[in-house]
C-alpha cells in the first residue's frame, strides 16, 4: 500500500489527506481530554461527566469548536510529518545503501534509524503545531457564556496584538520536547510493525491491506501516549495558562511540572487520559491508512 514512486510533492499530499482524516475522527475526544486537562480538580468526575456537561450546555457542535484551525493546520502538521519522515528515511537508506547495509535498496532501516527519522520530523512539525495547538486549545476551552475569541484568526489577531509573536508560541518548549519524544516513537513503531509483516508475509510494501496499516497506525499511536501524555498535560497547561499578572500561574515549564506535582500528585498528570485512549486508535488508524491510499493513488501520477 505504499508508493513505488515516491517524491517529497507525493509525501506531502500524502500527508495531508492523513491530517484531515486524523482531525475529524479524533476532534469531539480531544476536547473532552483538554477540558478535563486544563478544568480545576473535581470540575468534573469522569469523561462521560465532562462529554455530558459538553452536550447539555453548549450542544452537540461543541465537539467540533475549533475545528477549522486544526483542520487547517493540522493537515499542514501532518503532511510536514510525513514529508519530512520519508525524506529521512531515503537518507538513510541511502547511507544504508553507501554502508553496504539494510538491503539492497538500503530502505530496511534500524530502530535507532527509524527514531532518527521520526525526531526530525517530529521537530520539523513542531514549528507549526505549536501555534496551531495553542490556537486550538484556547477555543476548545471557552464556553458560549465566556468567550473571549469569535474563531482562530480572532484568537491570533487578538493574542498577537496583545503579546506578539511569544504569545503567538505559548508552550513552545515543551511542545518540542512532546513532539520529539512522540514522534520519534510513533513512527518506529509503524515501520517496525510494517517490516515484520512484509517479512513475515513474503509481500511487497504495496501489498499491505488497509486493515493492517489500521492496525499498525492504533498500535503507534498508543506506543507514542505511552510515552509523551505527561508531557501532554504540561502542554496543555501551559498553552491555556494566562500570558501576564495575576492570571499567569506558572514562570516556566519546569514551574509547572512542580505545581502540578504539589497540588494534584501523579493524577494529575494522567487527567484526560481515558477520552485519549479511547481516541488514539482510530484517529491514528484513519491517519496512516489515508496516507497509505493516497501515496498508492499517487503512485504513478508525475509530480
Amino acid at each position: 500500500m505504499s508508493k513505488s514512486k515516491s517524491s517529497p510533492v507525493k509525501d506531502i499530499l500524502a500527508g495531508t489527506a492523513g491530517g484531515i482524516a486524523q482531525v475529524l475522527v479524533g476532534q469531539p475526544f480531544d476536547i473532552v481530554k483538554v477540558r478535563m486537562q486544563t478544568a480545576p480538580k473535581g470540575t468534573y468526575s469522569g469523561m462521560l461527566s465532562c462529554a455530558g456537561g459538553i452536550l447539555k450546555n453548549e450542544g452537540p457542535l461543541a465537539f467540533y469548536k475549533g475545528t477549522l484551525s486544526p483542520l487547517l493546520g493540522i493537515g499542514v502538521c501532518v503532511s510536514i510529518q510525513f514529508g519530512a519522515v520519508e525524506a529521512a528515511k531515503r537518507w538513510l537508506a541511502r547511507r544504508n545503501v553507501e554502508a553496504g547495509r539494510g538491503g539492497p535498496d538500503g530502505k530496511q532501516l534500524s530502530g535507532g534509524q527509524l527514531i532518527t527519522a521520526g525526531v526530525i520530523a517530529g521537530l520539523s512539525n513542531g514549528v507549526v503545531s505549536g501555534p496551531v495547538e495553542h490556537i486550538r486549545i484556547r477555543l476548545q476551552i471557552q464556553g458560549n457564556e465566556n468567550k473571549i475569541y469569535n474563531g482562530p484568526w480572532d484568537a491570533v489577531r487578538k493574542i498577537y496584538k496583545n503579546y506578539g509573536i511569544a504569545g503567538i508560541y505559548k508552550g513552545q518548549v515543551v511542545t518540542l520536547c512532546r513532539e520529539a519524544v512522540g514522534y520519534g516513537i510513533y513512527f518506529w513503531a509503524y515501520e517496525k510493525l510494517i517490516q515484520r509483516h512484509i517479512a513475515s508475509r513474503g509481500i511487497k510494501r504495496e501489498q499491505v491491506s488497509a486493515g493492517y496499516a489500521a492496525f499498525s497506525g492504533a498500535a503507534a499511536g498508543y506506543a507514542l501516549w505511552a510515552f509523551i501524555y505527561p508531557i501532554d498535560v504540561i502542554k496543555s497547561r501551559m498553552q491555556t495558562d494566562g500570558f501576564a499578572g495575576e492570571s499567569k500561574k506558572y514562570k516556566s515549564t519546569l514551574d509547572c511540572v512542580r505545581k502540578v506535582w504539589r497540588n494534584e500528585g501523579i493524577n494529575g498528570f494522567s487527567r484526560g487520559l481515558i477520552p485519549t485512549l479511547i481516541r488514539s486508535p482510530f484517529a491514528n488508524g484513519a491517519t496512516f491508512v489515508f496516507f497509505e491510499l493516497a501515496s498508492r493513488a499517487l503512485a504513478n501520477v508525475d509530480i
